[in-house]
């Protein structure tokens, strides 16, 4: 359901009559810490929509579910009649958020910023409601400022307090170089929410310190202290390591449907509880079997992404590949054989599959021991267990690399 639909406005209509305290129990769900809840319910007391704050700085142009748990909480706001602020920011990120880091961020031009957040806004509104989001870019007030002003702003912070972030700390102990603008982002965070008049600020719990500072510089400017509400990091599919692209273990917002829904069935049975509450603000049915769960989850996140047909149709394209065997009648990638590499072996085929069709690259060793010897790699369902026999694919072929990878011979 798209959250402009007449529907969900009547929906906004109603879940905003809910008590604050049904909000706050809501609002607070997933999340790893609240500072504080007797703030926020005092707050949502007021009777009024409260401006709630998301700040993101677009360093690359695409984003994965990791990502997205933040948006959700928003999209929580949202929905229960609350003004989300979208904060872009086209000035600090050319600076570089310090966060996590064990060196400078190499520096963004503003056009690269401007560039990436065009992107990024397009698929944050896959999640909010383009028409009731409030969009601010920070270098709307920074770039005005004169040094004079700068350096005001940086009187309200000590050294003292900056060197209590366990990155630069562990940085500064390490020998490690610390750039003296790396020391203004957690202040310039904090003025953006000056300059907002943000109520609620939403972020990850490696942003606790910058929201803190944002608190201190509100209270200095006589505005009411905003809440810190922060959200855990998401595992990714290997339920340990965080969501990353550098890890391999993501799922982007742009990958197509199908690719969508089978990276999400391979999450663990323990992992899904996790994804259903942060990726949907929802549990999933107990009673149910968990496969059953596990492909509405895949089948809610992908039309989320891709619209409402999308979800239903991979579910039946999955189904058709995986659950009833039946591979020949599956939309599957092709792969050409005029561009099969010379002198072909099972071994090569599939190295070649899986880097042509899906853009994985896998050693031999990897492909032998996994796939191959294990009876995972098939052609028309017959197993492939050799590594150097030779093959001879023929156009309509089926060949099943493992329980997620098919491709067709053309």
């Amino acid at each position: 359901m798209q959250i402009g639909s007449a529907t969900a406005d009547s929906a906004i209509s109603i879940i905003f009559k809910m008590s604050p305290e049904h909000q706050l129990a809501q609002l607070t769900a997933g999340t790893a810490k609240v500072l504080s809840e007797k703030e926020l319910l005092e707050k949502l007391r007021l009777g009024r929509p409260l401006r709630i704050k998301l700040g993101v700085d677009p360093t690359a142009p695409d984003i994965h579910l990791g990502h997205t748990v933040a948006l959700e909480k928003l999209r929580q706001f949202q929905i229960l009649g609350h003004q989300a602020v979208l904060l872009i920011g086209d000035f600090t990120a050319t600076v570089g958020d310090p966060t996590g880091r064990s060196s400078t961020r190499p520096p963004l031009t503003r056009d690269e910023v401007l560039v990436n957040a065009a992107t990024y806004t397009d698929q944050a509104f896959k999640i909010l409601d383009r028409s009731k989001t409030e969009i601010v870019y920070n270098g709307d007030w920074f770039r005005k400022m004169t040094y004079e002003e700068v350096l005001k702003l940086n009187g309200r912070v000590t050294l003292q307090q900056m060197l209590q972030r366990e990155d630069f700390r562990t940085r500064l102990d390490a020998g490690q170089e610390i750039r003296l603008h790396e020391l203004q982002y957690p202040i310039m965070q904090g003025w953006d929410s000056v300059e907002i008049r943000a109520d609620v600020e939403i972020g990850g719990t490696d942003q606790l310190f910058n929201i803190l500072v944002g608190r201190d510089l509100q209270k200095e400017e006589g505005q009411p202290q905003q809440v810190v509400m922060v959200m855990p990091l998401l595992e990714g599919l290997d339920g340990v390591k965080k969501m990353s692209k550098s890890y391999g273990n993501y799922v982007g917002v742009s990958d197509p449907p199908q690719e969508m829904f089978g990276k999400l069935m391979s999450v663990s049975d323990a992992l899904m509880d996790r994804y259903y509450l942060l990726l949907l603000g929802e549990a999933r049915d107990v009673e149910g079997h968990p496969m059953d769960a596990k492909k509405a989850l895949a089948e809610k996140i992908t039309s989320r992404y891709h619209g409402e047909e999308a979800g239903p149709a991979a579910r039946a394209d999955w189904d058709t590949r995986f659950s009833k065997k039946d591979l020949a009648a599956a939309e599957l990638p092709e792969l050409a054989i005029a561009e099969l590499p010379e002198g072909l072996t099972v071994l090569s085929l599939t190295a070649h599959a899986f880097l042509v069709a899906f853009g994985i690259e896998k050693s031999n060793g990897e492909l032998k021991k996994q796939f191959i010897t294990t009876g995972s790699v098939q052609l028309n369902g017959i197993k492939l267990t050799e590594p150097m026999a030779d093959i001879s694919p023929a156009a309509g072929d089926v060949l099943k690399l493992s329980k997620k990878h098919a491709v067709r011979m053309v």
